[in-house]
């Protein structure tokens, strides 16, 4: 008789513990154990909540290398059935070897729950049979759990749940983080009910009332924001470290459909164009994908939306400098060219349709699409193609945490037909859908890796860019970090290419998630050790650091709302010299719009309980030594960086800090 000890570790989780009877069964290369029943004299208490309990199990003889453990939760009329979470168990064998099966997960039935002991493992080297039947049924049944599903034709397909209580299990918020997100919400609407804003159609008679609104939800950067909305130079600043620092490019050529000459901008023959381009001091910025979109009605009146084009100059002193806004892409007299020279009520007015029209670019590709869209079909195939005993699972499923609940809620809250975007926004509901599939059709591999979207948009060497600087630098990090680990188990190009289900994960990314649009440059398969640990760069990027620099700031930018306004309620002016202080409040959204976009910054920019920053994981999926060291090495790296930004803001005017490791979240969870 030999005897096997296990050290059963039950997950510090709201919930987590349970008092019904658990059994495990312990499946070896030389044979099994019989299904035992975990006793201590601790009883009831053995799986509660943080719990740590031992038990022996004892077999005729040793059965050899351990393969997996069966875990089994049995209720009776005494234990009334209990939902358990464990997170790990370890077993000691006779021999001395100490073998970690990571669980991490939910077990709510009376059923057979296999799980793979901790060494990562390929399929085409996973060769024990019982181990090959675990890994085929526990696909089998994330593909049952796991379904797309067609929201919208053209755009990113997504995980087909009637609703977040209908969603698997492992994914859900915990209750605290629902809670939390349920209280920050009810208790901004309240307030805002109480302030009599919420449903309020009356325009706003003085731009200083705003300020009032939140009194008591207000930032540092909000604070600024207010102060200096105006200014042109801050206007340019937001294209560089404000929430939408993407579309801003350098100028080289002005497109056909703006035509702006010396005498309009450079009006003392200073500065030309044509020298100012070479140089490398034009930028520009272009929302041609906003137009001819279908706009939206709100309280009954029609809402406006332009697509206008944005030239800006480095100054001599590195300043970048709104010098000529036209605000429909097709040149026509109607279509005025406004300059800083204009009177301050047109060029202050062609700036707000500027900001509104990055609002809606910023919501529904930047933010919406190309952070929160992209993790889900991550994640989604993923969880439908990678087992847990497979290396990049474990390397990925911490950047999944989170995000396919909060997406529902998006589809629910935001973007459905009773939406906040229905009730509140320009683009409202057809032109979601539309300004989606545009933006989908456009997109590349290359915009989403930051170092070629940088040179694409030929941005290197412009001063002050700190999403450049630090989101550079994150990738550099994040590169090494992934290029290590998945190094470490996949040796050669022929190991990528012959790992069925790794290719399987990136084909169904090509498919669901982009369409099959060859145009998108986004890999179909896998042939080289270095494409995958691009993409697989691309995607945590793109889960963490790009998603934190495009939503953490929301209520800095846009809580006040002229800056960043959801709406507007007329249209631009067709001539110069018709615009006032009273045409500028009347355009502006009304109390109700203000107020509940406000309201819904707030809830989308809060950092809540179950945060967990870039590169600390709450759940030990490796047990190798390589990749554990690694870990280590990645997280010693960030608290460096970490530690440069902080000292690099004390001393900027607004300090930039949404790629800061310590406050970027390891996944899209809000």
């Amino acid at each position: 008789m030999v005897n096997y000890k296990a050290t059963v570790h039950t997950a510090d989780l709201d919930n987590a513990g349970t008092s019904n009877a658990v059994f495990i069964k312990l499946v070896g290369t030389d044979g099994e154990s019989k299904s035992r029943i975990l006793r201590t004299f601790s009883g009831a208490s053995s799986f509660k909540r943080g719990a740590v309990s031992s038990f022996t199990v004892s077999c005729p003889a040793s059965i050899g290398k351990l393969v997996l453990i069966e875990l089994e939760k049995k209720h009776s009329l005494f234990s009334p059935k209990k939902s358990w979470f464990p997170a790990k168990v370890e077993v000691k064998s006779p021999e001395g070897e100490t073998y970690n099966f990571p669980i991490y997960h939910w077990i709510s039935d009376s059923e057979v729950h296999r799980f793979r002991e901790g060494t990562a493992l390929r399929v085409f080297e996973d060769s024990h049979h019982h181990g090959l039947y675990s890994r085929e049924q526990e696909l089998c049944q994330r593909k049952r759990d796991y379904h797309w599903h067609v929201y919208a034709e053209g755009i990113p397909q997504c995980l087909k749940a009637l609703d977040i209580w209908h969603l698997p299990s492992e994914v859900k918020f915990s209750l605290r983080k629902d809670l939390e997100v349920v209280y920050t919400l009810q208790s901004g609407l309240l307030q805002l009910k109480l302030e009599g804003l919420a449903n309020s159609k009356e325009n706003w008679s003085d731009i200083d009332d705003i300020n009032k609104v939140f009194c008591s939800r207000k930032t540092e950067i909000y604070d600024y924001v207010r102060r200096h909305w105006k200014e042109d130079s801050f206007f340019g600043y937001q294209y560089l470290n404000g929430i939408n620092p993407i579309l801003i490019r350098r100028c080289s050529a002005l497109p056909d459909n703006f035509p702006v000459t010396d005498n309009m901008v450079f009006l003392g023959g200073q500065f030309s164009l044509a020298d100012e381009m070479k140089k490398g001091n034009m930028f520009l910025c272009d929302y041609k994908r906003l137009d001819g979109l279908e706009v939206n009605n709100i309280d009954g009146k029609r809402q406006y939306l332009m697509a206008p084009l944005v030239l800006l100059h480095k100054t001599p002193d590195d300043k970048l400098m709104p010098i000529a806004i036209q605000l429909k892409q097709t040149p026509a007299d109607d279509n005025p060219i406004f300059f800083p020279t204009d009177s301050e009520y047109d060029w202050l007015l062609a700036k707000i349709f500027v900001r509104s029209a990055d609002f809606n670019e910023h919501e529904l590709n930047v933010h919406l699409l190309r952070t929160h869209l992209l993790a889900e079909v991550f994640a989604v195939s993923l969880l439908r193609n990678l087992p847990m005993v497979h290396p990049l699972y474990k390397l990925l499923i911490p950047h999944t945490s989170g995000t396919l609940v909060i997406n529902n809620l998006a589809r629910a809250l935001l973007i459905s037909e009773n939406g906040f975007f229905k009730k509140y926004t320009a683009t409202g509901g057809e032109g979601v859908t539309t300004l989606l599939q545009r933006s989908l059709s456009s997109m590349t591999y290359s915009s989403l890796c930051i170092p070629e979207d940088i040179a694409e948009r030929g941005l290197e060497d412009v001063p002050n860019f700190y999403y450049r600087d630090d989101g550079l630098k994150l990738w550099d990090i994040i590169h090494r970090f992934v290029q290590g680990v998945l190094s470490f188990y996949y040796k050669s190009d022929v190991e990528v290419q012959k790992d069925s289900e790794l290719q399987k994960w990136i084909a169904e990314i090509f498919e669901h998630g982009f369409l099959s649009q060859n145009s998108t440059g986004i890999p179909q398969s896998f042939t080289t050790v270095a494409e995958m640990v691009k993409f697989v760069t691309m995607v945590i990027f793109t889960s963490s650091a790009q998603h934190s620099a495009v939503n953490t700031g929301q209520y800095d930018y846009s809580g006040w709302m002229p800056n960043s306004p959801v709406s507007l309620q007329h249209p631009p002016p067709t001539t110069k010299g018709t615009t006032s202080k009273a045409t500028m409040l009347q355009t502006l959204p009304n109390k109700g719009a203000t107020a509940n976009g406000m309201a819904v910054l707030w809830l989308l920019s809060q950092q809540y309980s179950d945060f967990v920053p870039l590169g600390h994981y709450t759940q030990d999926h490796f047990c190798e030594k390589v990749p554990c060291k690694l870990i280590k090495a990645f997280q010693t790296e960030l608290e460096v960086i970490s530690a440069v930004i902080e000292a690099r803001n004390k001393s900027l005017e607004i300090p930039y800090t949404y790629l800061d490791p310590a406050d970027v979240d390891n996944s899209v969870a809000i």
